[in-house]
């Protein structure tokens, strides 16, 4: 059965709107018809090489959908049941899923190398992170997908899959946030925005926001920003100015660049915690020298998927979705049809907006 999808040809080469053909489900596998996708900045960097993937490929890989067909031996979800995909399946054997650190699962990504469908043409395709979500229906591995909990509208679920954990971990299981403290979260497009809305959560005192854009203020305010600061070579002192002279407990950067990196470091009170987010080339080099690094006494670390449990936290953030403590729809700029993506791409580059969402 032919669907339409966004397919990758080539590094660099921009999307084409194609039909592709999809087989039946395996034994193990999934056939989802997606009601939405967000456009994630992760997909932007497969594009570009960033971050390598198999091409020509279907990138997506934060969506939500209907399950249509089962195959073989698959038990959790039915025809009919609304999931959540899950691009970063924990295989449960590897050294890091034995230490219960299911974010460096070694072998989360090994599906991406797989053919998972074909254009009408022929040619074969691989599924960008596992999910190609950019299409109207995908077939995954039974681990991709996760049951919907009850209350959470398909649609802004999407957003469940990538952005919301991501910022929610940041926030709960990276940083560890504790009620009362001070949060610096830089960048407000998806990630910052869910990032501001769990610091919220997890009950900061104050959370400033930093962004090279001033149009996003509104939007940052409105998901729990007390501040917000237009990013600058004074950023740093713009903060300790608003925190006492101090800097602020916890920095977290959702942007993936040097200068931001270094920015939100510089931010930190002396004994505070950086947390990085973003996913930065490698030509994105940040230095520290030896002194600071004993003076300052601040933590530096990185955080994959939000060094999240996906089965585990699904059903918690759905329950902040129920009682109104977080917003979905708020980190939605626009809703788009399939052939917006390449425009989406665009205005993140161009660091415009918070999520745009492929609604099918």
């Amino acid at each position: 059965m032919a669907v339409r999808a966004a397919v990758l040809p080539a590094i660099g080469a921009p999307l084409e709107i194609a039909g592709i053909d999809l087989p039946d489900p395996g034994p193990g596998q999934v056939r989802v018809r997606l009601a939405a996708a967000g456009v994630c900045h992760s997909d932007l960097s497969l594009s570009d090489g960033t971050m390598r993937v198999p091409v020509p490929a279907v990138l997506g890989h934060e969506g939500a959908g209907t399950v249509v067909a089962v195959g073989e031996g698959v038990t959790h979800v039915a025809e009919g049941d609304p999931v959540v995909l899950n691009w970063a399946p924990s295989c449960g054997r590897c050294p890091a899923c034995a230490r219960g650190e299911v974010w460096l699962c070694g072998n989360a990504l090994n599906g991406a190398a797989d053919v998972y469908a074909r254009t009408t043409d022929g040619t074969e395709l691989h599924p960008g992170l596992n999910v190609a979500a950019f299409a109207e229906e995908t077939v995954v591995s039974a681990s991709c997908v996760l049951p919907l909990p009850e209350g959470v509208p398909l649609v802004d679920a999407a957003l469940l899959g990538c952005a919301v954990l991501t910022g929610y971990g940041a926030v709960h299981h990276a940083a560890k946030v504790r009620q009362g403290e001070t949060v610096a979260v830089f960048g407000a497009g998806g990630v910052g925005l869910a990032t501001l809305q769990s610091a919220r959560i997890a009950g900061a005192s104050r959370i400033i926001a930093v962004d090279v854009s001033p149009e996003k203020e509104e939007l940052a305010r409105a998901a729990g920003a007390t501040d917000y600061v237009l990013a600058s070579d004074t950023t740093p002192r713009e903060i300790r100015n608003l925190t006492g002279k101090q800097g602020v407990d916890v920095s977290i950067e959702c942007v993936g660049r040097a200068v931001s990196i270094r920015a939100a470091w510089d931010s930190t009170r002396r004994g505070g915690r950086t947390t990085v987010v973003g996913i930065g080339g490698k030509d994105q080099e940040v230095t520290f020298n030896a002194l600071e690094i004993f003076h300052w006494g601040r933590t530096l670390s990185g955080c994959v998927y939000g060094n999240t449990d996906p089965a585990r936290d699904l059903p918690v953030l759905a329950e902040h979705v129920r009682a109104g403590r977080l917003d979905l729809s708020a980190l939605v700029t626009e809703r788009i049809a399939l052939e917006g993506i390449p425009a989406a791409f665009e205005n993140m580059l161009a660091g415009k907006g918070g999520r745009a969402l492929v609604v099918f």
